[in-house]
């Protein structure tokens, strides 16, 4: 089932909205309607926009300052500007800022159909293109040289091929759930099909009820138009639910009627719509515990924990981390203009030390500030976060009264990063600068 593009036609003048509006739908396009900036960028924190057609001169927030919200908050979804003849100068500089393209009043619809039809052809393309990218890099972003992390992408593996299975992915924050649901989706034959995330624990009851399931027009007082859920938005592929464990009760009990029926009921919908969506669920509580105080249902615990993962946290693989660090180096290397730089040996120890309470997120964040901040071609220790930065205590007595040759010390350096490494030479000369 194909989903009809989403336009959002943001324009002052009450009967030039309404002609856009009735236009586009007749056209074959979902229309969401807004008088107003404001209102518009209320429409886009509530759900998908596929293009916003927006008038240039508004009372309020204008149309080009419109455009630079957009391009910040959603910097994929195309904007097209229409103008009057004599703002056309302003439209000019509106694509300089990103726009997509200008149409000037007066107008043929048939000319802004061909517009719009061009930027929804683009936007599928880049979108396209972000998935190829990511499916190609899949499995080999995930660092997972330890056993433990062998084992999980064993699993995972085995899992993707259960098409329909809902996984539960358990582990600390910043273990990286949301990157390996992204590789079971990857590697399922659901691939080509949409992959979909929501925080569980980060939008409000109200509106992530209508978020998941959608509503009609008319539902509740800010209903204005008929609005597909996430489990219709991700037909055919896989919906993220991640802090399953935040989820409120009184919506346990419609996902789990959702993951059993495999329809979803949209707020004042008569009757339910049939979804084929996989449910890939994470959390880092302990869900048996909840259930144990009644904070989270047992029918749907039971339902969702049919393949569960449990993502060990990063002080118990001290195999990955030099890779991690090797990774990081070179993603943020190149998307900074460093790609020549590398740890010193002892930001390496400082980096070994540290007990990671906020796993491979905070170690990404701690190398990415370094890369930031430092101004050599070698990360030293004061460029990493003040926490890392304590050294070890000193040796015994007498440790440095027989001094080393340098070359001795950066050969035992050398070898230990490599064994460290597995013998990967290519990931020891990123860490060590060679």
């Amino acid at each position: 089932m194909t989903r009809r593009p989403t336009l959002l036609v943001v324009e002052d003048d009450d009967a030039m909205r309404q002609f856009l509006h009735d236009e586009l739908r007749e056209a074959g396009h979902d229309v969401l309607s807004a008088a107003s900036g404001a209102e518009a960028l209320d429409q886009l924190a509530h759900g998908a926009v596929d293009v916003v057609v927006t008038d240039l001169m508004m009372p309020g927030m204008r149309g080009n300052e419109l455009l630079r919200q957009v391009r910040a908050r959603e910097p994929g979804t195309p904007v097209v500007i229409i103008t009057a003849f004599g703002s056309i100068d302003s439209a000019v500089e509106a694509m300089k800022a990103g726009a997509y393209h200008y149409v000037a009043k007066p107008f043929r619809i048939e000319q802004l159909l061909a517009t719009l039809e061009n930027a929804l052809r683009e936007r599928r393309l880049r979108q396209q293109i972000a998935g190829l990218r990511a499916a190609l890099g899949g499995r080999s972003r995930i660092v997972a040289e330890s056993p433990s992390m062998r084992k999980v992408m064993d699993l995972v593996a085995r899992a993707a091929a259960a098409t329909d299975t809902p996984v539960l992915l358990l582990g600390e924050s910043g273990t990286g759930k949301e990157l390996l649901a992204r590789s079971l989706h990857e590697e399922s034959p659901r691939r080509q099909g949409p992959f979909l995330a929501v925080n569980c624990s980060a939008i409000p009851e109200s509106l992530l009820e209508s978020l998941l399931f959608g509503h009609r027009r008319g539902a509740f007082t800010d209903a204005r138009e008929d609005r597909r859920g996430l489990f219709q938005e991700a037909e055919g592929g896989t919906l993220f639910l991640d802090e399953i464990g935040d989820m409120p009760l009184a919506l346990q009990g419609k996902l789990l009627r959702v993951l059993q029926d495999r329809r979803v009921h949209p707020l004042g919908a008569p009757a339910p719509v049939a979804v084929d969506v996989r449910a890939v669920a994470a959390t880092h509580r302990d869900l048996e515990t909840l259930v144990s105080e009644g904070r989270f249902r047992q029918d749907l615990f039971y339902r969702l924990n049919v393949v569960s993962v449990r993502i060990p946290p990063l002080r118990e693989r001290p195999e990955d981390l030099l890779p991690l660090m090797a990774h990081f180096l070179e993603k943020h290397g190149q998307r900074l203009g460093r790609t020549d730089c590398s740890l010193s040996p002892e930001a390496i120890a400082a980096l070994q030390r540290h007990a990671w309470p906020g796993n491979v997120r905070e170690l990404e964040n701690a190398i990415e500030r370094a890369l930031v901040l430092g101004r050599d071609d070698i990360v030293w220790v004061e460029d990493l976060p003040e926490a890392l930065r304590d050294r070890p205590t000193s040796g015994p007595p007498g440790a440095a009264a027989n001094p080393r040759p340098l070359a001795d010390v950066e050969r035992e350096h050398i070898l230990r990063t490599l064994r460290t490494l597995r013998c990967n030479k290519a990931a020891a000369a990123r860490v060590l600068g060679l």
